[in-house]
Parts: C-alpha cells; structure tokens; sequence
C-alpha cells in the first residue's frame, strides 16, 4: 500500500462529517467482525461517530456473541442509506456485502480494507495488504496511524481477528511479526485462555451430533486435481434443524477434511437456500484454490477460499471437480 492511500483514507476518517459505516462480510467471522469492532472503537475513541452492521441474516455466531464493541453494531435496515464515508473489512468482493452492497455506489467514499489477494480493490482508497495474516493486521496499523491508544478492547477483538485466521497461529500466513503483534495484544491485559476458550472450546453437545453426521459422509476422489486428491462433504439446511444449529457450527469441517492424507484439497459444500451452496476450499499444498474460486466466481487465499455455487449438490460438486483439471498452482 502506498502512503498516499494510507493519507487519503486517514483524510477520509478523520473529517467523515456526513457519517461513516462500517461494514463486514455476511456471516462474519473473527477476523471480519473483529477488524471492523476495533476500528470502530478506536474511531469513537477519537470522537468520531461511525455505526457498524453487516447484512442479513443480522445474527452473531455463537462464539462472538460476547466480543468486545458489539455495541457499535446496527441492524442493517438502519444504517445510513447514503454515508459519507462507507469503510468495508475483510470483504474480497461487493456481492459479499449481501444486504449493504447497495452502499457501495451510494457512499460518497469507499475504504476497502483487506488482506485477500484476490480483492480487485472495488473502493475509492484501498487498503489491501495480501502479506498480512489477518485484516486485523491492516487495522492494527490503522489505528496506529490515527493515533489511537490501543486499549483491552480493540486489542481483544483484534487477537480475535488474528487468532481465527490464522488457525490459531498453525497457518502458513504466520510470521514473527504476527506473533510480535499477538504479544503487543497481550500487553493491554487480555486473557488468550478466555477468549481461546469462547472460539473453540464452548459448543453444545448437539454440534457435535452434528459434526459426526457431516464426518461420516466424506468422500474421496483420489483422481481430482491431477492427482492431488478431492476430499469433499456436505451439510444441508435439514441438517441444522434436526440439531437445531445454525451454520457457524460446522464453519471448521473444512480444516478438519483438509486433514485426510489421502487428499491435498478439502471442500465443504453448505447448502444456504434452494439450490443455492457456500463453498468452502482448503488446500494442503500445490493447488491454489483461492485461483480456482476466482475462477468460480469467488475469492480468497492460496490455501482457503469459497465461492457460491448454484444447481444441485451433483452439478455444485462436479463444476469443482471440472475446475481442478487443469490443477491451478504456485
């Protein structure tokens, strides 16, 4: 990022009279809600008013629901329709808006920041670092540069943000300079045990129900991806109501398949509406599968991404299939 775009969009923040929104992916998860709760508190530390929201479905996943800043957040039906500055975190593509899309075009501004390789850079400013762990790194140098005091609570949802996209710091995006931030985090008097604890360790018992259905239908086709192997499942929407879930409980089957040795490309195919799948690609090693969701229609990194997918699950998992062939690679 150049130190143009970092001074326009601090120009941006800082004189937002007409009003800045603050907006996430649909169905946000701890980067994307975390990045955004922490520039939000950090810009209120400076005075400045801001609401936050992300589309609908307008619910938290279970293990966010006590993050810090969640105050900020509004219902999508009551931002303002017509902001003058509109801030987008962790958000490849506008379509990922969902809901707030529309924003886009009507904000008089647009600050997009990110860390997906694949974000073409749909804002007026960018701030688009692909060599960062996290979107929460990018805010972290953010809030540095607005001159924001970093306290427990933007540094919990920040640690939030680096700890779920980096998979508890075990991802191949994990540097000495992500663990330097983690431990300036730390500083501010955060428990990592506490909120390791609230992200991956409290579940009811019906999720893992759950889990075990979606586990015993993985399926191998050691054929794909030249070679490479396809270890794929699913999850459909009768699934969550049996168990009376919702779909942020199986959010980490596709790290789980991405475990098989017998394949180095996982993939999850949720069924969010009527013909209509969320799908999530995890690669071990050669196969990039954030090319491959691009190709798609979606977007991501090297070794995760997703894209939608429509018809039924067959065509869905046969279009993926079709995709590996030829492999993309690094």
């Amino acid at each position: 990022m150049s130190e143009e775009a970092w001074s326009d969009a601090l120009s941006l923040l800082r004189g937002g009279s007409g009003g800045i929104v603050l907006a996430c992916h649909i169905n946000p998860d701890g980067d994307a809600l975390g990045s955004m709760l922490a520039a939000g508190l950090g810009l209120r530390q400076l005075g400045i008013s801001v609401q936050a929201s992300f589309s609908n479905p307008f619910r938290l996943a279970q293990s966010l629901t006590a993050i810090a800043g969640r105050e900020l957040l509004v219902p999508p039906e009551e931002v303002n329709a017509r902001p003058d500055v509109l801030v987008t975190f962790d958000t490849g593509s506008v379509d990922r808006l969902g809901d707030l899309a529309p924003l886009v075009s009507a904000a008089r501004e647009v600050i997009v920041v990110d860390h997906h390789v694949t974000n073409a850079g749909f804002g007026t400013r960018n701030l688009i670092d692909p060599r960062a762990a996290a979107t929460a790194v990018v805010v972290d140098e953010l809030l540095r540069r607005l001159g924001v005091t970093l306290d427990a609570e933007m540094a919990e949802c920040l640690y939030i943000g680096l700890s779920t996209d980096t998979a508890s710091f075990r991802g191949s995006a994990t540097t000495p300079s992500t663990h330097e931030l983690a431990a300036r985090l730390l500083e501010t008097g955060i428990r990592p045990d506490e909120i390791s604890r609230r992200l991956y360790d409290a579940r009811p018992m019906r999720s893992l129900h759950l889990l075990a259905d979606v586990l015993a239908r993985v399926t191998l086709d050691p054929a794909a991806a030249g070679g490479e192997g396809l270890s794929w499942t699913y999850v459909r929407q009768d699934d969550l109501a049996r168990h009376g879930l919702g779909m942020e409980w199986v959010e980490a089957v596709a790290d789980m398949v991405r475990g098989s040795e017998e394949s180095t490309v996982a993939m999850v195919v949720k069924e969010i509406g009527p013909d209509e799948w969320s799908v999530s690609l995890r690669s071990r090693g050669p196969v990039d599968v954030g090319a491959l969701s691009v190709r798609l229609g979606g977007g991501g990194h090297r070794l995760a991404a997703g894209f939608t997918g429509h018809g039924p699950l067959e065509s869905v998992v046969a279009e993926v299939v079709a995709a590996l062939a030829p492999v993309p690679v690094t």
